[in-house]
């Protein structure tokens, strides 16, 4: 099941994502299903006349995990950690499919990462890996946008990867997937730059989020980003940049300068 979150040029809604007469629509549902589960309105729209937006705006944070990649270690010439390695985004960086990158003028050197994103069903807390399935909502794309020379000077990530927009999430959550296994792709303009699957993860979902719960609460809504494939690099104002993970689909965005 695909989970939208769109507008129509009013208040945000959701919807499921599916095919009704050879065309894409999103049948409404009340409310947020994180909280009020999948009841239908039983009203249609064609995806084509809605405007989608990020598919979870989490209440409380979102958590990413560097280095879970060894080739991507490896091209920024780091060590793969002995443990995960983690560090948080504030909720105000999330956007959606289709809302600009803004590329800061605090930065020389912004990049883009391609990720597979897992949101979290409910609160939970020391989670077991053999139960993490029971505490997954499901999975969506992210661009985990980085800042790089700020990472490099400033030793900590808040600035580097927490700034407002640097977390693009969309274009839908994904209920029924496997994520063992995912070609995640990422290309700026017609380049693909990054092509990697998620078997390649030094640690996998069900791991990731043990670990992560272990020291931390997770709460309905937080988004856990799992690591980027190699192949990162930089991105500038007018590159398009999308992100695909196999199973769920595209996310697009463009960089615009800030000025």
């Amino acid at each position: 099941m695909r989970i939208a979150r769109f507008t129509t040029d009013e208040d945000p809604r959701f919807g499921i994502v599916g095919e009704a007469d050879g065309e894409t629509v999103i049948a409404a549902i009340t409310g947020d299903p994180l909280y009020a589960g999948v009841q239908l309105t039983g009203e249609k729209i064609a995806l084509d006349d809605v405007r989608l937006l990020a598919p979870v705006l989490p209440r409380s944070k979102v958590v990413g995990i560097g280095r879970n990649y060894a080739a991507h270690a490896a091209e920024l010439g780091n060590e793969v950690p002995a443990e995960p390695l983690v560090f948080l985004k504030p909720n105000t960086s999330v956007t959606g499919p289709g809302d600009p990158i803004i590329y800061p003028d605090f930065t020389k050197e912004l990049s883009y990462e391609g990720e597979l994103a897992v949101v979290i069903s409910r609160i939970c807390k020391d989670v077991p890996a053999e139960s993490a399935a029971q505490v997954i909502h499901g999975y969506t794309v992210a661009n985990d946008v980085t800042a790089r020379d700020l990472q490099k000077s400033d030793g900590q990530w808040s600035r580097a990867k927490g700034s407002d927009g640097f977390c693009p999430l969309g274009p839908w959550i994904e209920t029924d997937l496997d994520p063992s296994d995912l070609r995640v792709t990422t290309t700026v303009g017609d380049r693909v730059v990054q092509d990697g699957r998620t078997s390649s993860m030094v640690v996998g979902v069900p791991a990731l989020i043990a670990y992560v719960s272990s020291f931390m609460t997770l709460l309905p809504g937080d988004v856990i980003l799992t690591g980027t494939p190699e192949g990162v690099g930089p991105m500038n104002p007018g590159d398009e940049v999308s992100v695909t993970v196999e199973g769920i689909g595209t996310l697009t965005n463009k960089v615009v300068s800030s000025d």
